[in-house]
């Protein structure tokens, strides 16, 4: 690290558990943000100015002003623009040193297949089913560690499905690809504006932590918030030898 990058990351120097050592593992590592919209705006902030050194965006969906209330790396002179060009936009405006490649198409089972190898972690900032199982396939058979998050209404959910750890589970082990939810949106449902900032930042510490190999994820445990009441409960998630994701 030059003189510059000691002084921008000394909070995280400062701390034993990152130290040189992980702040230079940070630089090194390459993350993938699946979704530029509510959480992936904190998750991208969040690991561009902690100095992950390759940031892949992809999303192709264009800044709506009703994505304002929530979409905090948005702003208003940039509706119309894809949301992944904004978003990395807005990453190197907090860090000019950030390599952030934004791609502004869907994230389909090709494109996944093609970015994988070419990464550490995952991170799904997406909002709708079918797209949560294609990233959690590909990191199955990838072996990428997938940080996973989930905000509508006033409920937020959030976990780390690592299928490197042998008991682990994948995220179909949770919520199986046979049994399709209705699909609830923000756009018919609404959603708490600083709730996607909340559950988007603990995917940022969640990714950070793997990278830098701190602490315990969240493998194998599914933390839920219920922001009416500001409570958090948790519950252990097991690998199902019936899952046909990690166990075909």
């Amino acid at each position: 690290m030059n003189d510059s990058q000691l002084l921008r990351y000394s909070r995280h120097i400062l701390l034993d558990d990152i130290g040189v050592e992980g702040q230079a593992r940070l630089l090194a590592s390459r993350a993938l943000i699946v979704g530029a919209g509510g959480l992936g705006s904190p998750v991208g902030l969040y690991l561009g100015s902690a100095g992950v050194g390759q940031i892949t965006l992809i999303d192709h969906d264009r800044v709506d002003a009703t994505n304002l209330q929530r979409q905090i790396a948005h702003s208003l002179d940039r509706i119309g623009q894809f949301k992944a060009l904004s978003l990395a936009e807005s990453i190197r405006n907090i860090n000019p040193d950030a390599q952030v490649n934004a791609i502004t198409e869907r994230a389909d089972a090709a494109r996944l297949d093609a970015l994988l190898p070419e990464v550490d972690v995952v991170l799904d900032c997406t909002d709708n089913f079918a797209t949560r199982q294609a990233i959690n396939q590909a990191c199955v058979m990838h072996r990428k560690p997938l940080v996973s998050g989930a905000a509508i209404g006033f409920d937020g959910q959030v976990s780390v499905f690592d299928v490197r750890q042998a008991e682990a589970p994948c995220y179909a082990c949770l919520f199986s690809p046979a049994e399709v939810p209705e699909e609830t949106r923000c756009a018919t449902m609404g959603v708490f504006a600083p709730l996607v900032g909340i559950i988007g930042s603990v995917q940022a510490a969640e990714a950070l932590k793997l990278l830098c190999g701190l602490g315990e994820p969240l493998a194998g445990r599914l933390l839920m918030l219920d922001a009416r009441r500001m409570a958090w409960s948790e519950i252990s998630v097991q690998r199902q030898s019936s899952c046909l994701v990690c166990h075909p």
